[in-house]
């Protein structure tokens, strides 16, 4: 449901939401049922979710119920994800760039299939574009591509998407928010960095107590994970590549060089792991929700 200060941008994020919404159809992407519009609130429909969003089992501490996933499913959401952004990528008529890839924009149905949701600033561009354009920094600092804030390391693409969807399967594995200021050593403040290291270091990852076959599937999403997050675009691998990874066999992975959190020429970005920020072309404003803050742009 979208109020009346959230329409400030004359429902701009609203009609990109049910124009991309309408072209869609893959079992690993929201369905759009339909929508309605008032002279106060604007609101989208979607098929009923009856398990809500993935962030409220891979950060189970934070929510009351303490749910938890197994690793066999954790594995089965990952590969659905993939699936649902590779269509977005290769599978329409138009490519479609999601640029807002978290957990609380994965949607579970009755059965945990993943649907991706959410697609206020979803850009459409042709096919055969390589670099698209924007006018202003989009999507959530924490999954953000750094390219979005950095312009030295590369141009724009889909890969931007793949960037999120590493950090998104970095939380799956962890069952941690991957930038936590609270974290008990300052060396695991940057999940991504504290895994590498220890990954590097043939050191297990406590991930509780799982099997050996869990263990494979772990290691997996890590590496797979890593290569995704590389600081330079060129370097991701594209989501059919993710796909090909995440289907094949664990020993034909190699592990990427470290990913590092900000570019060795730029200032940190100095952020509360509780906070996480989204950014849009047009100002937006919303209710804190889901540990997010709007910021506008001017």
């Amino acid at each position: 449901m979208l109020n009346k200060s959230k329409a400030k941008n004359n429902g701009q994020d609203f009609i990109n939401e049910v124009g991309t919404i309408g072209r869609i159809h893959h079992v690993n992407v929201v369905r759009l049922v339909g929508f309605s519009v008032t002279t106060s609130k604007r609101a989208l429909v979607y098929d009923y979710m009856p398990n809500g969003s993935l962030d409220k089992f891979i950060f189970s501490s934070e929510h009351s119920n303490g749910e938890t996933l197994s690793w066999k499913k954790t594995f089965d959401i990952a590969m659905g994800v993939a699936r649902g952004i590779e269509y977005l990528h290769q599978g329409c008529n138009m490519q479609i760039l999601h640029f807002d890839i978290k957990p609380h924009n994965i949607l579970l149905d009755e059965n945990f299939v993943p649907k991706v949701s959410d697609f206020g600033l979803a850009k459409l561009y042709p096919l055969h574009n390589n670099v698209v354009s924007l006018t202003a920094i989009r999507g959530t600092i924490g999954y953000m591509a750094p390219e979005l804030l950095y312009k030295k390391i590369g141009t724009i693409s889909y890969k931007a998407d793949v960037y999120s969807f590493g950090m998104l399967l970095l939380e799956m594995v962890g069952k941690r928010r991957n930038i936590n200021a609270r974290a008990e050593h300052s060396s695991q403040i940057y999940y991504p960095s504290w895994i590498y290291e220890n990954f590097d270091l043939g050191e297990d990852i406590e991930v509780g107590n799982i099997t050996e076959e869990d263990t494979v599937i772990t290691r997996k999403l890590i590496v797979i994970a890593l290569w995704c997050i590389q600081m330079t675009p060129a370097n991701r691998p594209s989501m059919r590549e993710v796909l090909q990874m995440l289907e094949g066999d664990f020993e034909a992975l190699q592990l990427p060089p470290k990913p590092l959190l900000y570019p060795p020429d730029s200032p940190i970005l100095a952020q509360r792991s509780s906070h996480y920020t989204t950014f849009s072309e047009e100002p937006i404003e919303t209710e804190p929700l889901r540990n997010s803050m709007a910021l506008e742009i001017q």
